[in-house]
């Protein structure tokens, strides 16, 4: 953890230098927020270096978990000694959000917000984003959380097919695709008309799915320049797809993408649903104060087309972008979008929600017991990408799904304790439980979290926090067991 928050505070030195660059007035906070952060850090490694090396399964819960809160709570420091969040409480969310990839902000004008402040707010969403990879990766399999060791059976090990069987290593090359990506994407949007500050913290919120602009508007001030929302459209698309497929895209293996079920379930998915949208858009949405709104008959079409896709890729992969207010299209759709806020990204991915994989197996194992009814005494494995699914790992899935839509009941009631209403209770707790960011009602996609009462920002980022970091891994820590010696 020492290490953690001192690597924190090294990113902060990438925003002072930002802001020493623009001149946007708080070089020397930031300065002071980094060197603290720094300072922690490296005395809790001092403190603990006797310590054993060691890593057990109960300490990987604890690392997690811990982890992410305490890199939250060094992260509000440049909000607080920056003046630039009040309160200590929103600077938490702020941070909370930034790091679990969420994209809800209590800021409303984001525009007067120093430079140096805005990058290090996009800063946490690519930090998040990349520990997502690390946890997919190398510790969530490891310690059987919601049955991502089913991923780990696909991705790092010693077969010809993976990585590379070094976890680390693994790591290593899902890490420079990473930052290939946000620097391809970076370039990209210079070309297409952004100046670079603007293109090199939408990247970074992009590749992270968080969702964090520097625009008060979000994308949609990039309306009149579709080419802008075609390039961020292509990037996240590709951060909701399991990072081991950009891999192997890379080393020409376009058959092994091919034959990736979650892939293309995922691909046909949105595919399917941004077809539908655009014709309800095009047949039934009333476009006539909307941006979506175009003379031309091709032109409302292609808008249309544009904006269905946008806000399908950035609700399925929970990136939270706005180029269009989807809750005014029609009814309909409003309950589409909201369902889609359950669907998630692909495992592998920095997209969060419940994952395209889970869902594939849960309807699989429901489409079986139908068999199993009909034959009792048949042996009618689960298959996934033509595989046999162990038996435990099924039973897994099923309990994170169970777990997930519990958490969701708990955080709807909660917020309307709170005096949240129930449009937006219901949008809130979905939205950030799944990592999206905009929600219903009153947190609909053009309105922001700074009117919500204190203790539901501090509920809400409970709630982005167990999304984050696949339900077990936190609340596992919250039961009495845990702690109890063996």
């Amino acid at each position: 953890m020492g290490l953690l928050i001192t690597v924190n505070g090294g990113f902060m030195l990438l925003a002072t230098l930002i802001s020493f660059i623009y001149k946007d007035g708080v070089t020397t906070q930031l300065l002071a927020a980094s060197l603290t952060t720094i300072f922690v850090g490296i005395a809790l490694m001092f403190l603990t270096k006797g310590s054993r090396k060691e890593i057990q399964k109960r300490d990987g819960y604890v690392i997690v978990t811990f982890g992410w809160i305490f890199m939250s709570l060094a992260g509000s420091l440049p909000y607080i000694f920056t003046g630039a969040i009040p309160g200590f409480t929103n600077a938490f969310f702020e941070t909370m959000s930034g790091y679990t990839t969420t994209g809800a902000t209590i800021l409303s004008d984001i525009e007067i917000v120093p430079k140096g402040v805005l990058f290090w707010r996009s800063i946490t969403h690519w930090i998040g984003g990349m520990g997502i990879i690390v946890l997919a990766i190398a510790i969530l399999p490891l310690l059987g959380i919601g049955g991502m060791q089913l991923f780990a059976a696909e991705s790092p090990g010693p077969s010809s097919d993976k990585l590379h069987p070094r976890i680390t290593d693994t790591a290593k090359r899902l890490w420079l695709i990473y930052v290939g990506y946000t620097l391809a994407e970076t370039i990209l949007l210079k070309v297409a008309g952004m100046n670079f500050f603007d293109a090199i913290n939408h990247s970074l919120s992009t590749l992270s799915t968080g969702g964090f602009s520097t625009k008060n508007a979000s994308i949609a001030h990039w309306n009149h320049q579709p080419i802008i929302q075609y390039i961020i459209i292509v990037f996240m698309f590709l951060a909701g797809s399991n990072f081991v497929l950009s891999y192997f895209a890379f080393k020409t293996k376009f058959s092994r993408i091919l034959k990736d079920e979650e892939f293309r379930y995922y691909f046909l998915a949105i595919v399917g649903i941004t077809v539908f949208s655009s014709l309800i858009i095009y047949f039934y949405a009333d476009m006539s104060s909307s941006s979506i709104n175009h003379p031309m008959v091709w032109g409302r079409f292609e808008s249309g087309f544009r904006h269905s896709l946008f806000q399908v890729l950035t609700v399925v992969t929970t990136t939270g972008f706005i180029s269009a207010d989807f809750t005014m299209w029609t009814p309909l759709l409003t309950m589409v979008f909201f369902g889609l806020m359950f669907l998630g990204g692909s495992a592998g991915s920095t997209a969060g929600g419940i994952k395209v994989m889970r869902h594939i197996i849960m309807i699989k194992n429901g489409l079986l017991e139908f068999k199993r009814t009909l034959h009792p005494h048949a042996v009618l494995p689960v298959k996934y990408n033509l595989k046999s699914v162990q038996q435990p790992i099924v039973f897994n899935i099923l309990a994170f799904f169970i777990l997930y839509m519990l958490s969701f009941i708990i955080g709807v009631l909660v917020f309307s304790i709170l005096g949240l209403d129930f449009d937006t209770a219901l949008g809130g707790a979905a939205s950030t439980l799944g990592n999206v960011g905009p929600a219903l009602g009153k947190l609909g996609p053009v309105d922001n979290y700074g009117w919500l009462p204190v203790a539901a920002k501090w509920w809400a980022s409970f709630l982005m926090l167990i999304g984050r970091l696949e339900l077990f891994t936190v609340l596992i820590v919250l039961t009495p067991f845990f702690w109890r010696n063996r």
